[in-house]
């Protein structure tokens, strides 16, 4: 029985349409083959939908390398999450029903660049994290770095960190999640004890997953890495360690005689065990963090200046002082003479963490002082990087690059510029009479350990042989001398130009070294052409 005449008439809204569109099939010009078996399942849909939703649809379906299969394999990805991203695609709305669904339909929205649709899912698992799933919560955000929602999970795991660690999902955590709880200073437990029987309990669960005999001790410490070295057991009176701890399976004999020797006299002549810790510090209970403090004491101070006048500000007598009242509840903002504030920071005193930073704007928009070394909003500056011989490259689907650099002075870095594809091959590639394109992009800034400083996802209109701009998710603060690597990832096919660029940069006052501190560098650190960045002078 076919679709009824004219059933567009009963429905009056776009997303009325679209669900039955995607309900009935009607019209549908593509087919999924979603999952892996025994769970796989075949999902119509419509490639205008799809494309006009997402980047990476349109690519695949519009672009010079678009998909001429019947049946397009999508393994990785769960059907049910599959099909509630057609049912967001279609009808923009979402039911997530559960903290797996949502964590599925998120990497799912990430892989096809729906940006909308994972800030829904984060704002679900936000408010669905408890501590039965914070640790699996945790997992997910450090996977597809979502920063926010690993604070929010490591917050959880250190205000109930007996709850966590006694839950049966413990078991379950990854080696790395463990090691990175027992690394915190502030937890809320009442001895060591307790992360060492979580240790014991994760270690015998393991051995069981990899068919390891949990009753041995060799077998126990080769699953668990360095887990042992953040135990503090120096903490623990002798009686507490005798007890429990000394008779576990995973210590040796004279590992727990060393420890015992030392838990019992600070002044013993038996050393720890190798690599074991020495600390004799107890976790304090978790508080609120003290960057949030700082942040807290920043907002009271700079607040009340927000709407001054500029000038007005740099001509307060030195003698004034502000009582901000960091750790009360009242919120009070008032200036006030020295000698009427119990706890006040001078007015010199904010001018000077001022003047450290950048010089002051004419703006009240660029009143955004940090108390550490402040960044003030600047004009912008492009290093832009001269290239010697050009060649072309061929990016056949991911095109990654990257380059270190350090700087002699203090900047904060906005963003990189990166060229677009080669003109006429651009044209040919994608089918463009003007030379324009979708460009679909990835940044990111890294310290010198590797760690992630910020990043963005960006998606453009681009013109074939210029540059485009990818600015990041937020500036960021560069020390002079320090090491950093600047990286991103092409994700469009085609043809871009590569080549040695100059390693000795100057732009403006600052004098930019690439290249630094890594050997590993190559030709393709080209196609980062610029440092986009602002500074005080």
């Amino acid at each position: 029985m076919g679709p009824p005449c004219d059933w567009q008439i009963s429905k009056h809204k776009v997303a009325q349409r679209g669900r039955y569109l995607l309900e009935s099939g009607q019209w549908s010009d593509c087919k999924f083959i979603v999952g892996q078996e025994p769970q796989q399942q075949v999902l119509e849909g419509h490639k205008l939908f799809l494309a006009m939703s997402s980047p990476v649809f349109e690519a695949m379906f519009y672009g010079s390398m678009a998909e001429k299969t019947d049946l397009i394999p999508i393994r990785d990805v769960q059907p049910e999450a599959f099909k509630t991203l057609l049912e967001y695609i279609y009808t923009d709305k979402v039911d997530l029903g559960s903290f797996e669904l949502a964590c599925e339909l998120c990497y799912c929205a990430k892989k096809y660049m729906l940006p909308y649709l994972v800030e829904e899912c984060t704002k679900y698992l936000w408010s669905d994290l408890s501590p039965n799933k914070a640790c699996r919560a945790y997992e997910f955000a450090k996977l597809f770095e979502e920063p926010v929602l690993m604070e929010k999970c490591l917050n959880i795991i250190c205000t109930k960190t007996t709850e966590v660690l006694n839950e049966p999902s413990w078991e379950e955590v990854e080696l790395d999640t463990l090691l990175t709880i027992f690394e915190k200073n502030e937890l809320q437990i009442d001895s060591e004890i307790e992360l060492f029987a979580a240790t014991e309990r994760w270690a015998k669960a393991e051995c069981t997953r990899k068919s390891l005999n949990p009753s041995d001790t060799k077998c126990l410490r080769s699953v668990i890495g360095n887990a042992l070295s953040k135990i503090r057991f120096l903490t623990l009176t002798p009686q507490q360690f005798a007890e429990g701890t000394g008779r576990s399976l995973l210590l040796t004999k004279d590992e727990a005689f060393a420890i015992l020797m030392n838990v019992s006299s600070s002044g013993s002549n038996i050393p720890m065990p190798e690599d074991f810790s020495t600390n004799p510090l107890h976790r304090g209970k978790t508080r609120r963090p003290g960057i949030r403090r700082a942040q807290k004491f920043n907002e009271r101070i700079f607040g009340q200046f927000s709407e001054m006048n500029p000038s007005d500000f740099w001509q307060m007598p030195p003698s004034t002082s502000f009582n901000p009242a960091p750790y009360s509840s009242s919120g009070d903002k008032h200036l006030e003479r020295p000698e009427k504030s119990g706890c006040w920071i001078s007015y010199q005193t904010i001018v000077n963490n001022v003047r450290k930073g950048l010089a002051s704007s004419s703006s009240n928009d660029n009143i955004s002082v940090l108390i550490e070394g402040g960044i003030r909003d600047g004009p912008k500056y492009y290093c832009l990087r001269s290239m010697g011989q050009q060649a072309e490259y061929l990016n056949a689907g991911v095109l990654d690059c990257s380059v270190t650099f350090s700087v002699d002075k203090n900047i904060c870095v906005i963003g990189v510029q990166v060229p677009t594809q080669v003109g006429c091959e651009a044209s040919r590639m994608i089918g463009s009479l003007d030379g324009t394109y979708t460009e679909i992009l990835y940044a990111h800034l890294l310290d010198s350990e590797g760690s992630r400083l910020t990043y963005t996802h960006f998606t453009t209109k681009a013109t074939a042989g210029t540059l485009v701009e990818i600015g990041f998710n937020r500036p960021v603060y560069i020390q002079k001398n320090k090491v950093y690597r600047v990286g991103v990832v092409f994700n469009k096919a085609g043809w871009y130009p590569i080549g040695d660029c100059v390693q000795r940069m100057t732009c403006d006052t600052v004098f930019f070294s690439f290249g630094v501190g890594n050997a590993t560098d190559s030709i393709r650190d080209g196609l980062i052409r610029s440092i986009v960045f602002t500074y005080h002078q």
